[in-house]
C-alpha cells in the first residue's frame, strides 16, 4: 500500500517536472506578449499622441516615455541574462581536494575517486556528516556545497534557489544576480506603468469623455489591471529575496535549515550582499560582472563558499 502510493506521488511529481519542461518558450512569448500590451498601452495609445500633440503634457509625457523605456531596456537585458545563463553545473569529476596556489580543484582519479565517491554515497545516508560535499544519486555525482538537484532540468545546480517558471530556467549561482535585477526593474517598470495610467484609470469611473477607440482604452484599463498586479506581487517576492540576500541563503536554504539560530555562511549583511552583487559598484545595477570581480572572487563561480569561522563545527 506505501509502496503503491509512493509510487503514484513519484509520478506526479514526473509528470508535474516534464509539463514545466514542455512550458518552455510559451512562457518567454507570454513575458513578451505583457510587455507588448503594456507598450501598446502607454506608449502608442497614451503618452505617444500627448508628445505630439504638444502643449502643457508634452514635458511630462516625455519624461515618462523616457523614464519608460529605460526601465523596458534594463528589465529586457536582466530577463535574457536570466533566461540564456547557465545557473551553475557541476564540473566533471569534482572532488573535495583544492590546490590553494592554483586556486582551483584538482581532479581525482582511479582508487581516489572511486574511494571518495563511495565515502560520499555511505555519508548521503547519515546525518550526522560533516563533510562539504554530498553524492546525488539522480545525476552518481558528487555534491559541491549549497548544491542541489533539480527535477525539472535534471541536473545539479550550483547554489540553486528555485527553479522559476517566468525564466524557463533555475535560479542559482551564476544567474541570481540576474534574476533580482529582473526582479528590481520588472517592479519599478510596472509602477511606474501603473502610477501613468492611474489617471486614465479613473476616468473610466467618471463622466469624462475619454478619446480613444475602444480597443485602445480596454487595452489601458487591461494593462494597468495587469501592471498593478505584478508590481505587487514583485515587491512581496523581491523583499523576500532581499532577506534572503542579506542572510545569505537561498530559498531551499531557508526552507531547509528552518529554525537553525545561526547560518554558517552569513557573514553580515556587506559581505553577503557582495557575495552576489560583486565588489564594483559600477556593475551593481546591470547585469554583469566585471573581469576583476571574477578572477578574485571564486564565490561567483559557485563552488566555493567562505564560512563563518565562529561556526566551525556546524553541520552543512
Amino acid at each position: 500500500m506505501h509502496r503503491s502510493a509512493g509510487a503514484a506521488m513519484a509520478w506526479n511529481v514526473f509528470r508535474f517536472c516534464t509539463a514545466l519542461r514542455g512550458l518552455g518558450s510559451i512562457m518567454i512569448l507570454l513575458v513578451l506578449s505583457i510587455v507588448g500590451v503594456t507598450y501598446y498601452a502607454v506608449v502608442l495609445c497614451n503618452y505617444g499622441p500627448a508628445l505630439l500633440a504638444g502643449g502643457a503634457s508634452t514635458l511630462g509625457a516625455l519624461a515618462v516615455l523616457l523614464l519608460f523605456h529605460f526601465l523596458l531596456v534594463m528589465l529586457l537585458w536582466s530577463y535574457f541574462s536570466v533566461v540564456f545563463t547557465d545557473p551553475g553545473s557541476v564540473p566533471p569529476n569534482w572532488n573535495l581536494d583544492f590546490d590553494e596556489e592554483r586556486g582551483e580543484t584538482v581532479p581525482l582519479s582511479g582508487s581516489d575517486f572511486t574511494s571518495q565517491m563511495n565515502s560520499q554515497q555511505s555519508m548521503a545516508h547519515n546525518d550526522t556528516g560533516h563533510s562539504r560535499a554530498r553524492y546525488c544519486r539522480k545525476c552518481n555525482q558528487l555534491k559541491p556545497p549549497r548544491c542541489h538537484h533539480c527535477s525539472v532540468c535534471g541536473r545539479c545546480v550550483l547554489k540553486m534557489d528555485h527553479h522559476c517558471v517566468w525564466v524557463v530556467n533555475c535560479v542559482g549561482a551564476l544567474n541570481y544576480k540576474y534574476f533580482l535585477l529582473f526582479l528590481f526593474y520588472t517592479f519599478l517598470e510596472t509602477t511606474l506603468v501603473t502610477l501613468s495610467l492611474l489617471p486614465h484609470f479613473i476616468a473610466f469611473f467618471s463622466d469624462i469623455d475619454i478619446p480613444g477607440s475602444p480597443a485602445a482604452l480596454a487595452t489601458t484599463f487591461l494593462t494597468f489591471v495587469l501592471n498593478l498586479a505584478f508590481s505587487l506581487s514583485v515587491l512581496g517576492f523581491m523583499i523576500m529575496h532581499v532577506s534572503l540576500v542579506s542572510a545569505n541563503t537561498t530559498t531551499i536554504e531557508a526552507y531547509e535549515k528552518k529554525t537553525t539560530p545561526r547560518w554558517m555562511y552569513d557573514l553580515g549583511r556587506k559581505r553577503n550582499f557582495v557575495q552576489v552583487f560583486g565588489n564594483d559598484k559600477r556593475y551593481w545595477f546591470i547585469p554583469a560582472y566585471s573581469e576583476e570581480d571574477l578572477r578574485r572572487m571564486p564565490v561567483l563561480q559557485g563552488l566555493d563558499y567562505p564560512v563563518r569561522t565562529d561556526l566551525d563545527g556546524q553541520e552543512l
